[in-house]
């Protein structure tokens, strides 16, 4: 049975806390794992967390700044101390390929894993399979930063009452998928178009384009709030987002569920920023999140 769920594997900002890790984030997506951003700790919480090297096929780095990359090093050293079976590719920033090499060879130890790099250049698909297209979309930060957005390719959903009317039934119907029509049927003319679902990361970035170019139209965004709306002008120095900005680009998106995370040691109250999420108008699914949360993605909407 398929999986599609976000596990959160740390959601502090530079500074953890005693309950919040550095940045992880692993996107189960059927058979495969996306991880994304992995901090200083990342490894421990993974055991914590019940995720295996094994369950890595990417690794996904927005930008290098510690709480979003130190975890690199002992990561690595983890896929290839348990000696994981397939490829692995990495995409980071093409810019931080020094701090990529020096973090993958940060100590001596044997490598027994292929480990392929996909630097990202620019805006633009990096990879695409049956289960999904993955692209990259630059972000605004002191350092250079890419978000991610990995979409599903549109299907279509069989309507069994039209099947019926036709006739159409055990073996035909993964016929007529597979071939397009069974006796003068077409598959059009008994099923619908199934749109794909959406995911998207975005970390460390003022409000710009590729913010918005990201999120639409997701089913499961997470993003980062580092700051509450008091403190925008420090986000906007620092190249962040505030909760409230952080809701209203999921609002005008058409996010179906918003995770909020990265947020500064500096707020004692986490559920301010829910608070002021919905008073910037979000009003889907919303999670603040916490270290060690499972938040599945969305169902495909009827």
């Amino acid at each position: 049975m398929s999986v599609r769920e976000l596990v959160v594997l740390g959601t502090a900002s530079q500074v953890p806390t005693r309950h919040r890790n550095h940045n992880g984030y692993l996107l189960r997506w059927d058979a495969e794992g996306l991880l994304f951003d992995p901090g200083e700790g990342t490894q421990r919480q993974m055991l914590r967390a019940g995720v295996a090297a094994h369950d890595i096929n990417r690794i996904c780095v927005t930008h290098f700044h510690g709480d979003h990359s130190l975890g690199l090093a002992g990561v690595i050293q983890r896929i290839n101390l348990d000696r994981v079976p397939h490829e692995i590719t990495a995409h980071y920033p093409a810019s931080g390929r020094r701090f990529f090499e020096r973090l993958r060879y940060a100590t001596a130890y044997r490598e027994t894993v292929s480990l392929a790099e996909g630097p990202v250049t620019g805006d633009g698909v990096l990879a695409t399979t049956p289960a999904y297209t993955l692209e990259a979309r630059r972000l605004s930060h002191p350092v250079e930063s890419f978000g991610y957005r990995l979409t599903e390719p549109d299907g279509r959903r069989m309507l069994p009452e039209r099947l019926a009317e036709h006739g159409i039934r055990g073996p035909d119907v993964g016929r007529l998928q597979r071939e397009g029509s069974v006796r003068g049927v077409t598959l059009a003319e008994v099923s619908e178009e199934r749109r794909g679902q959406r995911f998207a990361f975005i970390m460390d970035t003022r409000l710009c384009e590729g913010v918005h170019a990201l999120a639409a139209g997701c089913d499961l965004l997470v993003i980062e709030s580092t700051f509450l709306d008091e403190d925008e002008r420090l986000a906007v120095d620092h190249g962040h987002l505030t909760a409230g900005q952080a809701a209203r680009v999921a609002r005008d998106a058409g996010v179906r569920h918003l995770v909020l995370t990265h947020f500064s040691q500096r707020y004692a109250d986490a559920g301010e920023f829910e608070r002021q999420a919905r008073a910037a108008g979000y009003e889907g699914e919303l999670t603040v999140a916490k270290d060690l949360m499972r938040i599945p993605v969305p169902k495909r909407a009827a």
